[in-house]
């Protein structure tokens, strides 16, 4: 069987200049080229450049999977998305890495030397983009949940010591997005170290009572300057939302962290090694809950 390797670059925040385009026309003459998009695949040859560069200079999303049992996914986001200290937290040597440019954050999920043999015998890698690059947008507002996914997967691999701790677990990480799901499958997520970390998770802020939230709104505003809500207005007036909303969320984060703490961020964070335990009594836990539901 020959080799087989796909690609797929999306740009989002601004297309390609038709200059651009030609740069990448020069290296490949056969792949599928738009404004916002180079696709292509490989069954003898390569692509001619590195992808890492490509990240940097053109696009905002990546995509590969090669029939070896391989498969990455990169993301290019404003480097204000996130510090340099939350990051570290969910960075690995391989399942995550998160790389800095002198204005994005480049952040890289990898899964080498699946044993789903079958999976790469069939899958050609065209629908991840269009499945995954919604977590993008997440990533945008404040979502950690993916880069979670990404520790999770080192966690389950045995990338990481049994000493280690995991990170902050994300609200909601029992109830994932449909990007966030395929994130799992693509990563391969082993389904029973998914059930323990979700043991740990905060409900969502969404479970609180409509007025409860309307309440704790309503104090937050009003420590709100009228500068301060001049700025994020002129942000959004520039057609810059998305800027605006990781202000918001991220200023209205930390009020909350300050006001109401929370369980979660009081909560011991788990070994690897808890973990694990954690996860092989989950085959007999979910059989039970999948029974009540019958009923």
């Amino acid at each position: 069987m020959s080799e087989y390797q796909y690609y797929e670059f999306a740009a989002i925040d601004r297309p390609l200049k038709p200059a651009e385009m030609a740069k990448l026309r020069a290296v490949s003459t056969r792949a599928e080229i738009t404004p916002v998009s180079f696709v292509n695949h490989y069954e003898w040859g390569d692509l001619k450049a590195r992808p890492a560069d490509w990240m940097q200079r053109y696009f905002d999303a990546f995509v590969y999977v090669a029939n070896w049992c391989s498969c990455h996914l990169s993301f290019r986001v404003p480097l204000e998305t996130f510090s340099k200290a939350a990051l570290k937290f969910f960075a690995t040597r391989y399942a995550l890495t998160c790389k800095a440019t002198k204005t994005h954050w480049i952040i890289d999920w990898s899964l080498d030397e699946s044993e789903d043999y079958d999976r790469f015998a069939i899958d050609d890698g065209s629908h991840w983009m269009r499945r995954l690059i919604p977590l993008r947008d997440e990533l945008l507002r404040g979502d950690s949940r993916p880069l979670y996914l990404g520790w999770l997967a080192a966690a389950a691999r045995g990338e990481l010591k049994d000493t280690e701790s995991e990170p902050e677990v994300p609200p909601a990480l029992a109830s994932l997005s449909p990007p966030q799901i395929a994130l799992v499958e693509f990563l391969e997520i082993d389904a029973n170290m998914l059930a323990a970390a979700q043991a740990g998770s905060a409900r969502s802020s969404s479970s609180t009572g409509s007025a409860a939230r309307g309440n704790r709104l309503d104090a937050w505003l009003k420590e709100w300057s009228r500068d301060e809500m001049a700025a994020v207005l002129k942000l959004i007036a520039k057609g810059e939302a998305q800027a605006a909303e990781r202000q918001v969320r991220s200023r209205h984060a930390a009020w909350v962290k300050v006001q109401h703490p929370s369980c979660e961020s009081s909560a011991p964070r788990r070994t690897v090694k808890q973990l694990r335990e954690l996860a092989r009594s989950a085959p007999k836990i979910r059989p039970g809950r999948k029974r009540t539901k019958k009923r």
